[in-house]
């Protein structure tokens, strides 16, 4: 049941956000909206209001907004989605997959702010320390603020970490105050061996609560995990890597297992599948967003469409073997996971 609800929860607002970008993009062009979905299948419910059919389904992993033109029969009407610049379409279909990017940099951000928070690198006070690390075997403890260390004075955390990095292997003396008493220690910096720094496992006091702080780090760890994935497709299409691909039925999987950790997880989770599905429909595949954002971008430099016919032709065989990569993900994943009765 956890795993049921935690799955209904993420997939329904990944789609619900992937669904609104184009929703808000298509207002904002004024094309006209038919119907804004969120599941597949009957209808649980629904209303109707400003010319849009909104609607609840039975199948929630999935969703969709159906725009006038977008059906040939269509095509002339006011407000019709084909008779609008190619800039406002490209805006329209490239919105969904954004707005899955901004959902992961708005929850990575909340874990910042309510959960993890937020380093004070203007302060020289020791947040936590690694469980038997040397600054933990030194004696230092949480709260401790650093004044000098081998002898130079320290007046923010980056200076802490730059004095300490620049001293591997070294005895060095590190003078802190700890209630109304100054006192100091001698430690020696362990090398970390990636990077030959100098480290004794302290890390900056934390400031739960910081609204711009959070946004800021959850946008900057949003940016830094987009190239971390654009790089390991890379290496994965180059055959650097080898392809370790996980299906809808691996992900609801996982979903519940880390549901069984708690909710810090699952939202971390959320973030990172909303950045994954945000990137991989940029991505030029037929029948994904990416495809339609390419053939926008030959219309645009062609001056003229590209022929319905054999674009709908290639997004019908992309479609295609899209399903059929589907069932053996899924089926490799009923396997690793041994979900099979």
């Amino acid at each position: 049941m956890l795993t049921f609800v935690a799955s209904v929860v993420i997939f329904g607002l990944l789609v619900f956000f992937h669904e609104l970008g184009h929703y808000a993009a298509a207002k904002k062009a004024g094309i006209g909206v038919l119907e804004f979905a969120i599941g597949f299948g009957p209808r649980l419910f629904s209303w109707e209001r400003g010319g849009t059919s909104y609607s609840l389904r039975v199948f929630p992993l999935g969703g969709f907004v159906r725009l006038v033109g977008e059906d040939p029969e269509e095509s002339e009407e006011e407000g019709s989605f084909q008779k609008q610049p190619v800039w406002k379409r490209f805006a329209v279909i490239a919105c969904g997959p954004l707005m899955n990017i901004l959902l992961s940099a708005l929850l990575f951000s909340l874990l910042y702010f309510a959960f993890l928070g937020v380093p004070d690198y203007g302060s020289t006070a020791i947040g936590k320390l690694l469980p038997n690390g040397v600054a933990e075997k030194a004696g230092l403890q949480s709260g401790d603020r650093i004044l000098s260390i081998a002898g130079e004075e320290v007046n923010s955390w980056l200076e802490v970490v730059s004095v300490i990095h620049a001293n591997p292997q070294e005895e060095i003396e590190i003078v802190f105050i700890r209630g109304n008493d100054i006192r100091s220690v001698k430690v020696i910096p362990m090398r970390d061996p990636q990077t030959g720094n100098g480290l004794i496992g302290i890390q900056a006091e934390t400031k739960f609560y910081n609204l711009f702080g959070a946004v800021r780090l959850g946008f900057e760890h949003t940016f830094w995990l987009l190239r971390y994935i654009a790089v390991s497709l890379v290496q994965m299409v180059t055959g650097r890597v080898a392809p370790d691909l996980v299906g809808p039925v691996g992900i609801i999987h996982i979903v519940g297992e880390v549901a069984k950790t708690g909710i810090m997880n699952l939202v971390q989770l959320a973030a990172i599948i909303s950045l994954n599905l945000g990137f991989l429909n940029l991505l030029p595949i037929p029948a994904l967003d990416g495809s339609r954002l390419l053939f926008l971008f030959v219309e645009g430099v062609r001056g003229k469409p590209v022929d319905p016919q054999k674009e709908s032709f290639i997004h019908f065989i992309g479609f295609t073997l899209l399903i059929l990569l589907m069932i053996v993900i899924a089926y490799r994943d009923l396997m690793r996971f041994d979900i099979f009765f």
